[in-house]
């Protein structure tokens, strides 16, 4: 296969993946939404009030202090308990979660749990 073609399909993948995720998330306004964006470096996560149109926490792993052996899934980690405890603090218990188009496995699913098990909801 071309590697166009590749491209192609994969975006193709990505956005169908995306749309089947998000369409019963915004359906449901209730509750801020806690969305994931991961990068080869990085990764980000936030809670946005979609009602309102503002992010009321946000959190990554640039803003933590990480030890320089740490790998990916750690930081994740680190990155899900601090966005749960800043949360905390706003009173904000019970989210949506919002993977986007990333599967839930690895640093996005590491985030999640973290998340739980400092006290979030979803």
């Amino acid at each position: 296969m071309k590697i166009s073609s590749l491209l192609k399909q994969t975006r193709r993948q990505r956005s169908r993946r995306l749309l089947r995720v998000r369409r019963p998330i915004l359906e449901s306004k209730a509750r801020p939404r806690l969305t994931v964006h991961r990068s080869s470096r990085y990764i980000y996560a936030q809670i946005i009030d979609d009602r309102l149109g503002k992010t009321l926490v946000a959190s990554s792993d640039l803003k933590i202090k990480v030890k320089d052996k740490q790998t990916k899934t750690e930081r994740a980690k680190l990155v899900g308990k601090a966005l749960a405890e800043k949360a905390m603090a706003k009173k904000i218990k019970t989210v949506v979660f919002d993977r986007g188009w990333y599967k839930f496995h690895g640093r996005i699913k590491a985030l999640a749990d973290s998340a739980r098990e400092a006290g979030l909801i979803f």
